[in-house]
């Protein structure tokens, strides 16, 4: 396993894909409770994504906003717009928002949680 997997436990979310674009039609989003951490999945045409659920701004739930054309999830809130590719807010007038790589493999849909770095 390369070093960058490893840095992450990985959260197996769906049974298959079929399962996950079911319960997360395109340009929907939902709410996932991973060790823990409120998650925002999300389903654009172009494939899965995941990020925090709280937006960097406010804290608003970004999984009860909406997805556009340009793979961004919108707060619903403020109506900040962030980029699902790379977090960064589209007129930069926040920080990014912690991304999470999905993977879709043979046994299902699994969201991968960086291991946060033990104290010292």
């Amino acid at each position: 396993m390369d070093q960058s997997k490893a840095d992450y436990t990985w959260h197996k979310v769906f049974g298959s894909s079929a399962e996950a674009k079911e319960q997360v039609p395109v340009r929907k989003l939902k709410q996932l409770v991973l060790g823990g951490r409120s998650i925002c999945f999300a389903h654009t045409a172009a494939g899965f994504f995941a990020l925090d659920d709280a937006c960097p701004h406010l804290g608003y739930s970004l999984s009860k906003g909406t997805t556009n054309y340009l793979n961004e999830v919108i707060c619903p809130w403020h109506s900040y717009r962030f980029s699902m590719t790379d977090g960064r807010e589209c007129e930069f007038r926040t920080r990014k928002a912690e991304l999470h790589p999905v993977e879709v493999r043979e046994d299902g849909v699994y969201v991968g949680i960086k291991e946060e770095a033990p104290a010292t």
